[in-house]
């Protein structure tokens, strides 16, 4: 096998990004990567990381900006924060290019950054924090969840949590370690109240939004996941969000899973089968969340309609 298909394996392994130091491993001389480089077939991504076959690829995949931005400070670097979250598959952390690297000692200095992307950190994290996420440096989930409770909001951080005890990152259990991770640190008292409000069956972050939103303004649900039957047993649907008593059920929808065509008028049949069986059904978005007054109040106006049925 010649040099450039063994750089082309081994690229196909790692989100399509190669190293100059794998690269000349491999047979390739610097010459000839700059050369790649200057011809348009490779994109340098960060110091001393390239996208190999860049035809292949419409931008740049996110994973492999990632990966390109760790390796260029070097073995000891390693993904942290809302990075490491990523790589893990937690949600609730906001759309970002921002890269968060932590890099052990001295060499985390400004003048080192691969691109602007990046923002390095100095934490302190012993090896048994670490994990490999496909051959990438990033700190565990349990350690990463206890970093961004002591650095993002309330909301941020349960819907993290949520999503990582929803998608069986980490159980319910693992928790219990977290304010022993946050103890003496900055924000540790409101990193350990977060950890009293996470409920594992929010299948979303907008899902999470609302019902705090609703635990604020006293109005919580009973129930989350909540099955609606029929008499005969009969699935009319799911309502993110329900108050049984008042059989008042909330919708999140967010513009993923109901954005589509399809996904749409699902719902609207679903509603209809809801609102025939004698429910109320609510529907919120993101814009919603961010007026802390408005899901509460809307909730209490189907509670008081409700009652006076």
């Amino acid at each position: 096998m010649d040099a450039l298909n063994v750089v082309r394996r081994i690229a196909g392994e790692q989100d399509g990004i190669v190293t100059l130091g794998q690269a000349r491993r491999a047979g390739l001389s610097t010459h000839e990567v700059q050369r790649f480089c200057r011809t348009g077939r490779w994109r340098i991504v960060a110091r001393g990381s390239y996208l190999v076959d860049v035809d292949l690829y419409d931008r740049v995949p996110r994973r492999a900006e990632i990966r390109a931005a760790v390796a260029s400070f070097g073995p000891a670097a390693t993904a942290v924060l809302s990075t490491a979250a990523e790589l893990h598959g937690l949600a609730g952390m906001p759309a970002t290019k921002q890269i968060h690297v932590s890099v052990p000692g001295s060499v985390a200095r400004p003048a080192r950054l691969a691109y602007p992307e990046v923002t390095v950190h100095q934490l302190v994290v012993p090896p048994e924090h670490l994990v490999q996420v496909n051959g990438v440096s990033a700190t565990a989930p349990l350690r990463t969840l206890a970093d961004l409770c002591l650095r993002v909001d309330r909301f941020q951080a349960v819907s993290a949590l949520d999503s990582a005890v929803n998608r069986r990152i980490v159980t319910v259990d693992d928790l219990l370690a977290i304010p022993r991770l946050v103890h003496g640190r900055r924000g540790a008292v409101a990193a350990r109240s977060y950890l009293a409000e996470v409920d594992g069956r929010a299948q979303s972050p907008l899902e999470t939004r609302a019902r705090l939103r609703c635990i604020d303004g006293r109005v919580p649900p009973d129930a989350l996941q909540l099955e609606v039957r029929d008499d005969d047993g009969y699935l009319l649907g799911i309502g993110d969000l329900g108050w049984r008593v008042h059989r008042i059920i909330a919708e999140a929808d967010g513009r993923g899973p109901h954005g589509v065509p399809e996904a749409v008028f699902a719902d609207r049949r679903r509603q209809n089968r809801l609102v025939n069986a004698g429910w109320t059904v609510l529907r919120f978005t993101w814009s919603d969340t961010l007026r802390p007054d408005y899901i509460p109040w809307t909730v209490r106006q189907a509670i008081a309609a409700a009652q006076r049925r």
